[in-house]
């Protein structure tokens, strides 16, 4: 990618970039709990407090921006790595935030009565329900597992459909929305769901760990984080430590890897009249870059 602009920096550890009509995104900052807004001019503001540790964002059908909390990690001096849960960590959330004022209100912190660990990201289908994934919460000799989970916007019903996934990350549903798909961070691998109803996945048989199929899965080292779908249903998927956005089809072909300037593209969202303005968080240097797609990203249901 030749075309790369930075549009901010200083940004702690940012993810979770939503992209709005006209030109700016709202993103997490993971390091230092705030929800922040850059407008297109490059110019930065965060909305109500800072709080815990907001991670993944959608809008909702009632215009609300719906936030994946891991509920707070530490972060030490000299490095952009968290080093496990944040002192008050006491459970991982699903939140209610007020896009104008910040004001957030938690909707759920469990389902069926197993704690939310660290939900990581979410993505709602046209009916108005979300899926969400809960990435579980690393200690130093041990961690949570996570999982992918179904709920709705105002707080009534939550489930869990597929666990234990080891580390459940990014999510998108195709743009038929028969498939949900679920990037699995340690592992490398990118899993899909087929879903027989909102909320319902058909599960794939033993040896499946969790009803999922395998799309595909890295040769080398490297670690996967949030996910982007593509209009010609292309998953576009953040490549940790080798720094790129690598694209499968959906039987798991390889298209091609773009390599990002860091080695921690966190996510990638899309925006702009056409869908061809790609936006990814550089975590590792803190900043958002912005360039344009060789192809129209999948519009997001309730996108702004």
């Amino acid at each position: 990618m030749t075309n790369i602009r930075i549009l901010a920096k200083g940004l702690g550890f940012p993810e979770g970039p939503v992209a709005l009509a006209d030109g700016s995104v709202i993103l997490a900052e993971l390091n230092g709990g705030r929800v922040t807004r850059v407008t297109a001019e490059g110019s930065v503001s965060h909305l109500g407090a800072a709080a815990h540790g907001p991670n993944g964002l959608a809008f909702g059908p009632d215009g609300a921006l719906y936030c994946c909390d891991n509920g707070g990690s530490r972060y030490v001096p000299g490095s952009f790595m968290s080093h496990g849960p944040s002192d008050d960590y006491t459970t991982g959330m699903i939140t209610r935030i007020d896009p104008k004022t910040g004001e957030r209100r938690v909707l759920y912190t469990e389902c069926n009565g197993h704690k939310l660990s660290a939900p990581n990201d979410l993505v709602f289908d046209r009916h108005g329900g979300f899926y969400f994934t809960d990435l579980g919460k690393r200690y130093a000799y041990g961690r949570d597992h996570g999982g992918l989970y179904y709920a709705l916007p105002d707080g009534s019903s939550i489930k869990e459909i597929a666990y234990p996934i080891i580390t459940a990350n990014g999510v998108g549903l195709s743009p038929d929305e028969k498939t949900v798909y679920v990037a699995d961070t340690e592992a490398a691998r990118l899993w899909a769901f087929d879903l027989e109803a909102p909320g319902v996945i058909r599960k794939a048989p033993f040896p499946s760990p969790h009803g999922g199929r395998l799309v595909a899965q890295m040769p080398f080292f490297a670690r996967f984080d949030s996910l982007g779908v593509l209009a010609s249903g292309n998953i576009a998927v953040a490549t940790l430590i080798s720094g790129h956005i690598t694209v499968f089809t959906p039987e798991g072909a390889l298209v091609e890897m773009l390599k990002m300037p860091c080695i921690y593209p966190t996510n990638i969202c899309f925006g702009g009249a056409d869908m061809r303005t790609a936006y990814v968080t550089l975590s590792a240097v803190g900043e958002l870059a912005m360039m344009q797609w060789s192809e129209p990203g999948l519009r997001l249901n309730f996108q702004q």
